[in-house]
């Protein structure tokens, strides 16, 4: 598509043509022209759809015409260099107001486009002069180069135009997100207040059923009430869960924390609990990385109590934990030798709510781990995912900023 027919006020507007004014770099650069053409008179200006908007001149007060006045309307779309001795005497130019002396008396003129890295041309650095004349090849050329810097001053101002605009949406989205992240907090606090006020009448209905004679006489009856008093916990255990996953991820208090330390606490945590499953961990000295301590005690936690509460029932369980620099981030792998998750399911497992092994309801999987895990990893900047594991199992990585 011919670059002229661009939507030429749409491509304008990236560079603030409206809030451009009079540039004190471009207005630099057109007496640099005059000067080297040895004319009076030259100007930068950028061609919208309707109109010619000078935007630095010397020799005349920069100003405003309509396109169909203007000779650099005709230049933009010549692709060779316009260089002409006497106006009056170019058919192109011969019935223009510049030229016949309504608006003024241009006999020579030369001008250089302003081709944009996109391909779309935005007008031109030209020089004019009352009388007749002609450019020699060094001012040919330098009349060129000197449109080339007009060009870099003007993409300069627009990544300055793009990267204000995106600061500011970045600033609104964060402000839109701290918000969301306390209404979902406050949302989930309310809800788990009103949830565990009747499950803890459940609860304890359940355990004096449990002690009736009634129901310790009839087995059948004693195995019922077990399994709400068992359906109980795990709602318990699931409203607990959602209002974690509301709290994580949003306002961070970082500093920094040493992992081997955080994760020797939680090994002591497991070691020190009733009915603990043996487990075989190989750990490597970690480093410290820069975070949320209570955000990662909670990201260490829910991966290491998903491989032990996947763990195969026929080998003992496995843990390698892994750390490596990644540039600015500390890249932490930790690999398991329980089922693992088919390739294909991996990315669904993050899904809150999802449960890729559908009998993990019976031991205590409500769904929300890993999602928990990339809510926290998101909230540091890093990146989460899965890969093979040992012997069939499941490797969990995450990267975090190092400290």
């Amino acid at each position: 598509m011919p670059v002229d027919l661009h939507d030429r006020d749409s491509v304008l507007a990236e560079y603030g043509i409206e809030d451009l004014g009079r540039h004190p770099d471009l207005e630099a650069l057109a007496e640099l022209a005059a000067q080297v053409c040895g004319a009076p008179h030259g100007a930068v200006n950028l061609i919208s759809e309707h109109l010619q908007h000078q935007v630095a001149a010397v020799g005349i007060s920069p100003s405003v015409c309509s396109r169909e006045d203007s000779m650099c309307a005709v230049s933009i779309v010549t692709p060779e260099p316009v260089e002409v001795f006497d106006a009056r005497e170019d058919p192109r130019f011969a019935a223009n107001p510049f030229v016949t002396g309504r608006i003024a008396s241009v006999r020579f003129y030369a001008a250089s486009r302003l081709q944009a890295p996109s391909g779309a041309v935005l007008g031109t650095l030209c020089v004019f002069d009352d009388v007749p004349r002609r450019l020699d090849p060094r001012q040919r050329r330098s009349l060129d180069l000197l449109a080339h810097q007009a060009v870099d001053v003007l993409e300069l101002r627009r990544s300055g135009l793009a990267l204000t605009r995106t600061v500011a949406e970045l600033s609104a989205a964060r402000a839109e997100l701290l918000r969301s992240n306390s209404e979902l907090a406050d949302f989930a606090g309310r809800v788990s207040h009103d949830l565990r006020n009747p499950l803890a009448g459940i609860t304890g209905f359940l355990e004096l059923l449990s002690d009736h004679p009634a129901v310790v006489a009839a087995p059948t009856a004693g195995r019922l009430v077990e399994r709400g008093r068992g359906a109980a916990n795990r709602m318990h255990a699931l409203v607990d869960e959602l209002l974690e996953y509301a709290k994580l991820g949003g306002q961070l208090r970082c500093r920094s924390v040493d992992l081997g330390t955080l994760l020797a606490d939680l090994v002591d945590d497991r070691a020190t609990g009733a009915g603990t499953e043996p487990v075989e961990l190989d750990l490597e000295p970690l480093p410290a990385v820069r975070g949320d301590e209570t955000h990662l005690r909670a990201l260490l936690q829910n991966v290491i109590s998903n491989a032990v509460r996947f763990a195969r029932p026929d080998r003992r369980l496995r843990v390698r934990i892994r750390a490596k620099h990644s540039g600015e981030f500390v890249r932490v792998e930790i690999a398991d030798n329980g089922r693992g998750i088919p390739p294909a399911r991996r990315e669904e497992a993050f899904a809150l709510l999802s449960q890729v092994h559908q009998h993990g309801t019976v031991e205590g999987g409500t769904g929300i781990g890993l999602a928990t895990c990339r809510r926290v990893v998101t909230a540091h900047g890093g990146t989460i995912g899965m890969a093979d594991g040992i012997d069939g199992g499941l490797t969990v990585w995450f990267t975090l900023p190092a400290a």
